[in-house]
């Protein structure tokens, strides 16, 4: 009977959405980045509805099984954001259980200044130091000849993001990593599915991050996750993850770490409780079943998502390669197979126009675009109006608030990322017509400037 009612409610959902939802979506407005939802989404969540269990459950074991099969990895953690995801991973490296390789505050830790806040972000709110090391243009990435410089008795850690799904040299980070006994966090949140080597991204560092945000490959609306092959760093993140907690057991389940009353830690009591028994001091970022059941579908269409955003950006390339003399476009690494998030453009600083003058002609002719998210993130609030301690290259420790025009040229890369480059939509909802509006759209700016320019010339 409760079956029966179950498949009732899901056969008027799933007519509901074929009624509203189900016609293929005409954009106005071409947006850079957004979700693709199906009716196997809605029939997920509705399904988690009907179990009433709210907190993570069946759906969360389904997903972090799914999604840990997926990459190839031992261990994967939900968690409700990216960003949580980054907190989780750096939070995780300065447990007391690593012993003498846990960070400690003053510790350094190798990053890049054009990126997303919340790789920088977990590194200072523990009291540690960023060192920035400059870009490259075409990758975006960091310059992984440059890191090494970089390095002193106090670095401890490299931290860095995958430029929207175009992998870093990993062979020279890890390689680094060896040789200094570092740790290696890589913030594949915008990167999910890409591929080095033949290993997915996420994979190869000690700890990889993903977001599920909907701008990202897969959405849970929020989501995040954590991924490890170190069965030791798995049981941290889930600590940190889970209140700070010692035991594993999962909510709702108890006895599975077969010590609830059996040990003494701390200054407790022995046989105290294990489940509220606390190792770290930890948070709470675990996700709903909800958010999981709509992960358990997505993830089911993730190399298909792949698959279009990477025709898209094919697509791009080859309708803009005409305007290379003013436009630099992605470049690919060898053994780099991106998963693009997004489209990176630069304009050639000898180009009759400037990045502004073009986001805002494609803005007002209903392109979207984005920044490279902070551009240079030691020229943003976040840093000039406090006080944070940090390094630039080789470069001596100085306080933010001491940064001048003299630090910024250290990062020359950096300021032309901030100032000339952007970026446009990849995401599966959209088909060639649109990404053929997209770069017709760039080529038109472009010709209109350069004939103007013609035009002043021959006066």
């Amino acid at each position: 009977m409760e079956q029966e009612l179950r498949n009732k409610v899901k056969e008027a959902a799933k007519e509901y959405y074929n009624a509203v939802y189900g016609k293929k979506r005409e954009f106005d407005y071409i947006p850079p980045s957004g979700k693709l939802l199906g009716e196997e989404e809605l029939l997920n969540m509705i399904d988690a509805s009907l179990d009433m269990w709210l907190t993570a459950g069946r759906f969360n074991k389904e997903f972090e099984s799914k999604f840990a099969k997926y990459l190839g990895v031992r261990y994967a953690l939900s968690t409700n954001s990216g960003s949580s995801a980054n907190l989780l991973a750096f939070s995780a490296l300065t447990s007391h259980k690593l012993g003498d390789r846990a960070l400690k505050k003053g510790d350094e830790v190798i990053s890049v200044a054009a990126g997303f806040p919340t790789t920088i972000n977990p590194i200072i709110q523990h009291g540690m130091v960023p060192v920035f090391v400059d870009c490259e243009i075409g990758t975006y990435n960091i310059d992984a000849d440059k890191i090494e410089e970089a390095i002193t008795p106090k670095t401890k850690a490299i931290f860095l993001a995958h430029t929207l799904g175009n992998s870093y040299d990993l062979d020279k980070i890890m390689a680094l990593a060896e040789k200094y006994n570092l740790w290696v966090i890589e913030d594949s949140c915008d990167a999910l599915g890409g591929e080095y080597k033949g290993k997915k991204i996420g994979t190869i560092g000690h700890i990889g991050t993903f977001s599920f945000y909907p701008a990202h490959h897969l959405t849970m609306g929020e989501g995040g996750a954590v991924v490890t092959n170190d069965s030791q760093l798995y049981k941290i993140i889930m600590s940190f993850r889970d209140w700070g907690r010692d035991c594993c057991c999962p909510p709702g389940r108890d006895g599975i770490c077969g010590k609830r009353f059996s040990q003494q830690l701390g200054n407790l009591p022995f046989g105290y409780d294990h489940k509220y028994t606390y190792s770290h001091i930890g948070f709470n970022l675990k996700i709903t079943d909800w958010q999981a059941a709509l992960g358990c579908s997505q993830i089911d269409k993730l190399d298909k998502f792949i698959g279009i955003r990477t025709h898209n950006a094919a697509r791009l390339t080859e309708k803009l390669s005409k305007m290379s003399e003013y436009l630099i476009l992605p470049k690919i690494n060898e053994g780099v197979k991106p998963s693009w998030f997004g489209y990176l453009i630069s304009v050639k600083e000898n180009a009759p126009f400037t990045k502004q003058e073009m986001v805002e002609y494609l803005e007002s002719h209903k392109v979207g675009t984005r920044q490279l998210f902070a551009g240079n993130i030691l020229r943003q609030p976040m840093i000039v109006d406090n006080d944070v301690d940090l390094r630039i290259g080789n470069s001596k420790l100085i306080n933010s608030k001491e940064l001048t025009d003299e630090h910024y040229k250290l990062l020359p890369n950096t300021d032309f990322i901030m100032n000339n480059t952007f970026w446009v939509g990849t995401f599966p909802a959209l088909g060639d017509e649109e990404i053929d509006r997209i770069a017709g759209t760039i080529i038109e700016f472009i010709n209109s400037k350069v004939s103007n320019t013609c035009t002043v010339a021959g006066k």
